[in-house]
C-alpha cells in the first residue's frame, strides 16, 4: 500500500463520514490494508493527519511554481482558481477540518503566512497584491461550504476582475 493510496483513503473517509470516523483503523478498512500496512507508513492518528496538510501544501506550491506567469499574485489566483475547478478545494476543507489539534496545523499556518508574504516586494502594486491574495482566500473559504456556489462563467469572470485589480 503507498503512502499516497492511503492518504487518499484517509480524505475519502473525512469527506464521506467527518472527522468523528477518523480513526486508523477506519482509514485501513477503506484503503483495503491492514492496520499494521497503515502504522508502516503513519504511526498514528496524528503522523495522517500531518501527512494529508504536508501533502496539500505541496500541492498547492507545484501549482503556483507550475503557472508561468510574471508575478508571485498572478500565479498564487491562478494556482487557486485551478484548485477549485479541479476540485482540489476538497482535500482543502477535509484536511483542515480534520483536526482539532492547533499544532498538527501550524504548518499550514506557516504555509499561509508564507504565501501571503512571497513576492510581494517584487509586485508593482504590493496592497493590490495583497487584496487579491485576500480575495482568493475568501474565494477558498466561500467555496469549501458550497462547491456548487459558482459555475465557470462566473469563475472566469471573478479571475477576470481579480486580474484587472493587478498593474500589468
Amino acid at each position: 500500500m503507498r503512502r499516497e493510496e492511503l492518504l487518499d483513503a484517509a480524505e475519502d473517509l473525512l469527506c464521506d463520514q467527518g472527522a468523528g470516523a477518523l480513526t486508523l483503523a477506519a482509514v485501513a478498512e477503506r484503503a483495503g490494508c491492514s492496520k499494521g500496512g497503515l502504522l508502516y507508513h503513519f504511526n498514528s492518528k496524528e503522523a495522517l493527519i500531518k501527512g494529508m496538510v504536508e501533502r496539500l501544501i505541496e500541492d498547492f506550491d507545484q501549482l503556483v511554481a507550475a503557472q508561468g506567469h510574471d508575478t508571485y499574485t498572478k500565479n498564487y489566483l491562478a494556482a487557486t482558481f485551478e484548485a477549485v475547478r479541479t476540485g482540489r478545494l476538497r482535500r482543502w476543507a477535509v484536511v483542515t477540518g480534520a483536526s482539532g489539534n492547533l499544532l498538527l496545523l501550524a504548518p499550514l499556518r506557516e504555509a499561509m503566512a508564507r504565501w501571503h508574504r512571497e513576492g510581494l516586494d517584487d509586485e508593482p502594486d504590493p496592497v493590490a497584491a495583497q487584496i487579491v491574495r485576500l480575495a482568493c482566500e475568501g474565494l477558498w473559504d466561500v467555496v469549501s461550504h458550497d462547491p456548487a456556489l459558482y459555475d465557470d462563467e462566473r469563475y472566469d469572470e471573478l479571475k477576470r476582475r481579480l486580474l484587472a485589480l493587478l498593474p500589468a
